[in-house]
């Protein structure tokens, strides 16, 4: 690769693909830059760019002319762009943001990836780093592009990178000298033919790792990759939450160690504000980068069991008159919902006590494997967006279904429904850009319902009394307008 550039492309222009057009333009490179889409939120973002220089286009989607010497893509952009055929027949090199960014790094960095948990281990590994007096900022995936850390020049001893498949498509030196892999469920299913190839573009993740590196991986998942004759040239930490074979694993609540010199248990979930089997695995894979990076393991421990989890991942919203409002609108895929439906408290008597509200835009994915949890956990869903009719035909033999037009009123219609011991539990199985900006959007458009109906009940504007005969409230206006 030709250094500086003599022309640049960077393809795709969210927050990415601005970032990387932004460093490359301050390091004297010529940018075009281009996006499929043209809006005016798009158009505004851009403004900032004009001053460096930077060619923009947008509403872009037939090859370009001109002769570039390399190509950035952003996450969002498939390799199956019309863009990059022509790019690839001219040895044009093609680099993700990611890979483009780590390679003018001056620091080691963790790399972090799975089909869940991945922001909360990011986040995790930060706070833990920066506990420990290893300075380090979040970054990657979770929103800061490593193009704009490089920006900051700041003197960072490690990097913290949340790592998405989309981002690994395209990278060819990527590095990370503690690498984890978290888990591997469907998801992308739009994106890529079948799992094997999802399982493919997670495992480039270890790809580059040499024997001084570490990788970090759940068990399934190192299975999943042996399975497909994917292994590691790094040195291997396994763990699991729910099998014992692991060099971390998790018994009555306590995770224990194999790991020499940390042998024994290790963290009690009861000392943390975490909970749950999906996230003892986080926690898991935390404490193995600690033991990889030589962190003192009291004081990692010490930042673990503070951590307290971000918005809109099983967060608790309100208490409604002994009905619990929990938001976890970044579930986005089968496997997320499964895991938060086992995290939710049970009843006082037997029997399904959670009202699931879910759907949103497809991304290729099987809901019919969760049937049966439905059955033994959730009284009713109701069921928005464009996936609401396919639910429906995978679900309606284990859950009573509704289809309603749009969140806030899945909201009422859950708390109409809702008795005390309940809980009203957003969790979608589905991305969001069906009827939201993005999954933040969509669990702010759901906390805002909650609240505004605690609101009105707190003030009287409607009171609920339970029927004897119907599982129904009624409401009765009391004077307010």
């Amino acid at each position: 690769m030709n250094w500086p550039p003599q022309h640049a492309l960077v393809i795709g222009l969210g927050r990415s693909g601005r970032a990387a057009a932004e460093w490359l333009a301050r390091q004297g490179a010529p940018v075009t830059a281009v996006d499929q889409a043209d809006t005016p939120e798009l158009r505004r973002a851009l403004e900032a760019l004009a001053p460096l220089g930077v060619t923009t286009r947008l509403g872009v989607s037939e090859p370009l002319r001109g002769n570039f010497d390399l190509a950035v893509l952003s996450p969002g952009v498939p390799l199956t762009q019309p863009l990059l055929q022509p790019l690839r027949q001219a040895g044009v090199p093609i680099l993700a943001e990611l890979e483009l960014g780590c390679r003018f790094l001056r620091c080691p960095y963790v790399g972090i990836t799975g089909t869940n948990g991945k922001t909360t281990t990011t986040e995790l590994v930060e706070r833990m780093l920066n506990h420990c007096g290893r300075r380090t900022v979040a970054a990657g995936n979770i929103g800061l592009p490593v193009c704009a850390v490089l920006q900051q020049n700041a003197p960072y001893d490690v990097l913290t990178l949340e790592v998405s498949s989309f981002q690994l498509e395209t990278i060819h030196q990527f590095r990370p000298h503690a690498a984890v892999l978290l888990n591997v469920t469907p998801d992308h299913l739009d994106r890529y033919p079948g799992m094997p190839d999802y399982l493919r573009a997670k495992a480039r993740l270890f790809m580059n790792q040499q024997a001084s590196d570490w990788a970090i991986i759940q068990l399934d998942a190192w299975n999943q990759m042996r399975a497909l004759s994917l292994g590691v040239q790094a040195r291997l930490i396994l763990f699991s939450a729910t099998e014992p074979g692991g060099d971390l694993w998790w018994d009555r609540g306590i995770i224990h160690s194999r790991l020499p010199g940390w042998e024994g248990p290790l963290l009690d979930l009861r000392q943390c504000r975490l909970r749950g089997v999906h996230n003892a695995e986080n926690l898991m894979a935390t404490l193995a980068v600690a033991y990889a990076l030589q962190l003192p393991k009291d004081s990692a421990l010490e930042a673990l069991k503070t951590y307290a989890p971000a918005p809109h991942r099983c967060e608790w919203v309100a208490d409604i008159r002994g009905v619990q409002y929990i938001n976890d609108s970044k579930a986005t895929n089968v496997d997320a919902v499964r895991k938060a439906i086992l995290s939710m408290p049970h009843a006082e008597t037997s029997g399904p006590n959670l009202w699931l509200i879910a759907g949103g835009k497809d991304k290729g994915l099987d809901f019919h494997e969760l049937g049966p949890l439905l059955a033994q956990r959730v009284k009713g869903a109701f069921l928005i967006g464009e996936m609401r009719h396919k639910m429906r035909s995978a679900w309606h033999l284990y859950v009573p279904c509704e289809l309603v037009d749009d969140l806030p009123t899945a909201v009422q219609r859950a708390a109409e429904k809702a008795q005390p011991g309940d809980v009203v539990l957003l969790s979608p199985a589905c991305s969001s850009f069906d009827q939201f900006r993005d999954y933040q959007h969509r669990g702010e458009v759901f906390r805002a319902s909650v609240l505004a109906l605690k609101n009105t009940i707190d003030c009287g504007c409607i009171s609920q009394q339970a029927q004897h005969n119907v599982d129904a409230t009624t409401k009765t206006k009391s004077g307010c307008s």
